[in-house]
């Protein structure tokens, strides 16, 4: 790892910059995890008093908002240098924080469903900002060698923490962890965005080392923005986000399974669970930096067939002699190993150039636009009251599917670039 390296030398401001990269990700990303996706879900629900198929439906308006402002986004911070420009990024940042810090803190006190959707209008639009400017700060401070295993620490740290803390899941709980972990982060992008630092100056330059900006897969040449190596990505990380939200939701809303998910009372099951995640994100680093991307996709749909397919046997057979983990735990590292994946993916199919759009796209659509679209089904299917058993074999049909089609979607593809050389020679 280059971090060793600049450790044993003694160079202080490259490892401030992992710090910098995994302390922003690792807030932003609880920040998404609990806050928006649980802590929304529960406000519309529990307080306003709105049916569940009401709610998916603005949770829906959140992701395709979102999705829009971060693809204009990502086009306007490429076209206008903002991606290679680490002080302009800061300065977005800390107004999309001092927002958020503003929303996050009104959020317990809406009461009509008029002013939760003007709430969600306005989040959509700091969201969508955030996307590509946290995204893209991985080629100003990660070494493309060690994408992967700073992707696996932030994967691993914001798991471990939304697995523990708020015990209960309800708007009050996420807006007061929230706003307290924002306010220090509100206060110190305030003085990056206002005054320069030598330390920064020399972060600003790292893109265009060597070891640093050039994604490893737009090495030699660079991945084109429509092109077949960054839109598979998309449309593969788009089913494995909408498998896993599909899928999630319902399990935990079902009774029995509660004490074996995030929402268990037992301290020791909810550890046992922020252990397996942090296991899941290390493992899916070490592979993300040893195997090519088409293997971790077939692997990543495999285990989410095999999870939904023993939450299925579980619920119509009965497992007494199954240990009352096992069920979770492939489902923990299921979700670790995609979400170092995502991380680390769209990174490393961009150039500082490309960075915006491309995790703009990236995360725009195979992230928030699958989550919230899977997000809103689930509430759907909950509220017209479809078995979690009947749920789940259309899950995990959605994978099998994925699982089968991936090997195809490749072969296809080798077999049309073949014949395109074929033809130019």
């Amino acid at each position: 790892m280059k971090l060793f390296e600049f450790a044993s030398n003694r160079q202080w401001t490259p490892i401030a910059g992992y710090v910098i990269y995994i302390a922003t990700l690792t807030a932003g990303y609880y920040y998404n995890l609990t806050f928006v996706q649980l802590g929304l879900t529960d406000l519309g629900t529990r307080e306003i008093g709105m049916p569940p198929e009401e709610v998916s439906v603005v949770m829906a308006v959140l992701a395709l908002l979102t999705l829009i402002v971060a693809i204009l986004s990502g086009i306007v911070m490429d076209r206008q240098g903002w991606s290679t420009d680490l002080y302009a990024k800061f300065r977005l940042l800390f107004l999309i924080v001092l927002v958020q810090l503003c929303l996050t803190i009104a959020s317990p006190f809406i009461a009509t469903t008029e002013a939760f959707i003007g709430w969600i209008v306005i989040c959509s639009l700091t969201l969508g900002v955030g996307i590509p400017v946290t995204f893209s700060f991985m080629i100003d401070f990660i070494p493309v060698r060690d994408r992967g295993y700073a992707a696996a620490t932030v994967a691993g740290l914001s798991f471990f923490v939304a697995a523990l803390y708020p015990i209960e899941w309800q708007i009050e709980q996420f807006s007061l962890v929230m706003s307290v972990m924002m306010v220090p982060g509100v206060l110190i992008l305030g003085v990056l965005s206002l005054k320069q630092f030598a330390f920064i100056d020399m972060l600003a330059e790292q893109h265009k080392r060597e070891h640093f900006g050039v994604g490893r897969f737009c090495r030699p040449a660079p991945v084109r923005t429509f092109s077949f190596a960054l839109l598979a990505p998309i449309v593969l990380m788009f089913g494995v986000f909408f498998i896993d939200s599909l899928g999630f939701l319902r399990i935990i809303e079902e009774p029995i399974y509660i004490y074996t998910s995030w929402q268990s009372p037992d301290l020791n099951v909810r550890l046992f669970i922020a252990v397996m995640h942090v296991i899941g994100a290390l493992v899916g680093g070490l592979l993300y930096t040893n195997f090519s991307r088409n293997w971790l996709f077939f692997w990543v749909f495999c285990l989410f067939a095999l999870t939904h397919l023993l939450y299925v046997f579980d619920i119509r057979f009965g497992t007494d002699g199954t240990p009352a983990l096992l069920l979770p735990m492939f489902y923990v590292l299921a979700v670790s190993f995609y979400t170092t994946l995502n991380f680390a993916l769209w990174p490393d199919l961009s150039t500082p150039e490309t960075i915006g759009i491309h995790t703009a796209l990236g995360v725009g659509i195979a992230g928030w636009l699958a989550t919230f679209m899977s997000t809103a089904l689930a509430l759907y299917s909950e509220g017209i009251g479809l078995p979690l058993e009947t749920h789940l074999i259309y899950v995990n049909a959605l994978s099998l599917l994925f699982v089968a089609g991936l090997p195809i979607l490749l072969y296809i593809h080798r077999m049309f670039v073949l014949a395109k050389r074929g033809v130019s020679s």
